[in-house]
């Protein structure tokens, strides 16, 4: 009968067991759990950005075409009108001589009034050649006249096979469709400066051909009142 009673040391021994193992369970449960950053990373969300930068930048580079190739067709055209006039004076000088000898021997001689020289227009170190390279190289910037360099993809090239790897894809994609970007609005910026100056050479051209033309209605005036003073003898 005795033979069954447990000792005080083992009983306190079996107490101090369940207590360390009560206490374990207990530190296991308040420990929190890892959680693995980007776990729940949302693929959509990431495509939406990314297409959504893509479309600003087609966007931007529709808009910066279409001002360029107008740019550059109405400088053309400028200079296109500006030769015109020069081949106008040309034959108004031709007229201007018969007029003078249409006067006769007994008559005042008559020369027209020429207050300006009509040179044409000022290219001044604008080789066409040039400028025509210079189009295109802006054009090919912008990707629609040529290869244009993209940046170094980031991107891993093995599936991710833990959610830290796909992490680590997407936000190389997001990085990607950024740098793209950040090499476009760059473009546009130089391109920016660069139809900056191409406005400020037309104003100055427009600015010369209007003084051209002014001169050539002086002079346009001047030899019809020469005609109707020698129809009128």
């Amino acid at each position: 009968m005795f033979g069954f009673l447990r000792s005080p040391a083992n009983k306190a021994n079996d107490e101090s067991n369940a207590k360390q193992t009560h206490q374990s369970a207990k530190r296991a449960n308040s420990e929190p759990a890892l959680n693995i950053p980007g776990k729940d990373f949302d693929d959509d969300a990431t495509d939406r950005y990314k297409n959504g930068f893509r479309e600003i930048a087609e966007d931007i580079k529709q808009d910066a075409t279409k001002t360029l190739d107008t740019l550059h067709a109405q400088g053309e055209q400028i200079t296109r009108t500006h030769n015109m006039a020069v081949d106008m004076e040309k034959d108004l000088s031709k007229g201007e001589k018969l007029l003078n000898n249409l006067g006769g021997i007994f008559s005042k001689p008559w020369k027209p009034k020429k207050t300006r020289q009509i040179t044409g227009p000022v290219v001044a170190a604008d080789n066409p050649s040039k400028k025509s390279d210079n189009h295109k190289e802006q054009r090919e910037k912008l990707g629609l006249g040529g290869k244009r360099g993209h940046s170094a993809p980031t991107t891993p090239p093995s599936e991710p096979t833990s959610a830290l790897q796909k992490v680590e894809l997407e936000k190389a994609k997001q990085d990607d469709a950024l740098s793209d970007l950040s090499n476009i609005l760059g473009d546009l910026k130089g391109m920016a400066v660069d139809m900056g100056n191409e406005i400020e050479r037309q104003n100055k051209a427009l600015d010369h051909l209007s003084d051209d033309v002014d001169e050539l209605k002086t002079r346009v005036k001047g030899a019809n009142q020469r005609a109707r003073h020698l129809l009128g003898k």
